[in-house]
């Protein structure tokens, strides 16, 4: 009987490895993010507030003390993150705990303005809300999707690999570039002179580089001419593909981490209207 609990043991800590933050113990913080928004709608549908509902009665300062100790709890998974552990409260629990509560501020914070909003440290707060949660939706779209295509780009070389291999068609290049006249020649330094890594945002999130050296100096050299231009133009064409798979590269990963560039910073300023919101609350009570 010790061995068969002993092997189903294992057994459960292997499923828990490959378990999606998302469907984590059977999606447990979806079920009650759920919940929780749906006792708060049907609260707001039945409890009568008058003259209407606004965030100054006590059904509002109940769904905002509930809002607001949400958006600190969740903004510690920041620290929770340096601490790797596994058990009842591992990262993958904190993280799918963090994404189903947090999309359940919608409903929370939302009910809580009693859909009245204005120009004013209240609405910005919630206003940040509402870009911290849609980054961190986007953040969740491009993890469940683009590290399969990362992965798939590198076909089985690491970063390092990759830029060696281009290391080393540019040794080759220079080169093979020796017998070539100064104008000819100068294309193809121009091309081994240029910096992979020296692109603005734009261009590493859309893939398109209109200023590349080495699409310019496979143009301007043309298919023919004698066999040191032939060495030089197969060389130019294998350089090219392998800046196509860097700079696919160089797009999947600016396209992973480019949402908590928005998520992080807008998450600290969110933290602080939301200080000042319920100070001034409290201010004017």
């Amino acid at each position: 009987m010790a061995s068969i609990v002993e092997d189903e043991n294992p057994r459960r800590e292997r499923q828990s490895d490959h378990e999606s933050f998302l469907a984590h113990k059977r999606m447990r913080w979806l079920k009650l993010g759920t919940l929780i928004s749906l006792v708060a709608i049907i609260a707001y549908a039945l409890i009568d507030v008058e003259p209407r509902h606004n965030g100054g009665s006590w059904y509002g300062y109940t769904l905002g003390t509930i809002g607001a100790a949400l958006i600190v709890w969740l903004a510690l998974l920041g620290i929770r993150k340096r601490r790797m552990t596994a058990g009842k409260w591992s990262l993958k629990a904190w993280t799918s705990a963090h994404v189903y509560l947090g999309l359940s501020l919608i409903v929370i914070a939302t009910l809580h303005t009693g859909f009245q909003f204005g120009w004013n440290v209240h609405t910005l707060a919630y206003a940040l809300m509402m870009v911290v949660i849609i980054s961190g939706i986007y953040g969740i779209a491009v993890y469940a999707n683009l590290p399969a295509k990362l992965s798939n780009n590198r076909r089985e070389m690491t970063t390092g690999q990759m830029l060696e291999a281009l290391s080393a068609i540019d040794r080759q290049l220079e080169s093979a570039a020796q017998p070539l006249d100064r104008a000819k020649a100068d294309l193809v330094i121009a091309a081994l002179e240029q910096d992979v890594f020296d692109v603005g945002l734009r261009s590493r999130l859309s893939g398109h580089y209109g200023a590349c050296r080495t699409t310019e100096a496979l143009d301007r050299l043309g298919d023919g001419g004698d066999a040191a231009i032939q060495k030089v133009l197969s060389l130019l064409r294998k350089r090219k593909a392998q800046l196509e798979q860097i700079r696919r590269h160089m797009r999947i990963r600016a396209m992973l981490e480019i949402w908590l560039y928005v998520h992080v910073p807008v998450t600290v300023a969110l933290l602080g209207a939301l200080t000042a919101h319920i100070v001034s609350v409290f201010y004017y009570w």
